[in-house]
């Protein structure tokens, strides 16, 4: 082979690595669920959503970090505290740790057998029953 002809094949090929290095970083950085910094003032409902859209993406790791901000900032509004409940039950299901959603749906289902369990939300006792009854035909 020609020189020219070497050299081409070595600039061809420093192209190919830079663009499989560009893709990994990427990806990688795609599926990260390292820390995420939340605003402090951030409400329950914007906790609610930027957890839902990261549970969407998949980056399960984040979006239980939002819901774990609303249990620790918010723990006497019973509405999100439920939210956010059933929705880390939910991808501890959506990830297969059955034990750690059964867990948690058993958790936030005791919360419907105390005092004041007609001020909670109905609809997530009803899916975390639907989500157990499920686990349990598996």
């Amino acid at each position: 082979m020609r020189f020219r002809e070497l050299r081409d094949i070595h600039y061809a090929m420093r192209i190919c690595k830079l663009i499989l290095i560009s893709a990994f970083v990427l990806f990688v950085g795609s599926c990260a669920s390292g820390p995420v910094v939340i605003a402090e003032d951030l409400t329950p409902a914007e906790l609610v959503q930027r957890g839902q859209e990261a549970s969407e993406k998949a980056n399960y790791g984040q979006a239980i970090q939002y819901y774990q901000a609303i249990l620790e900032r918010f723990p006497d509004d019973s509405e999100s505290v439920c939210t956010a409940e059933y929705e880390i039950a939910y991808i501890k299901y959506k990830q297969k740790k059955y034990e750690e959603a059964e867990a948690g749906f058993r958790a936030l289902l005791a919360r419907y057998d105390e005092p004041d369990a007609e001020l909670l939300p109905p609809q997530f006792k009803i899916l975390a029953e639907k989500v157990l009854s499920r686990m349990e035909l598996d």
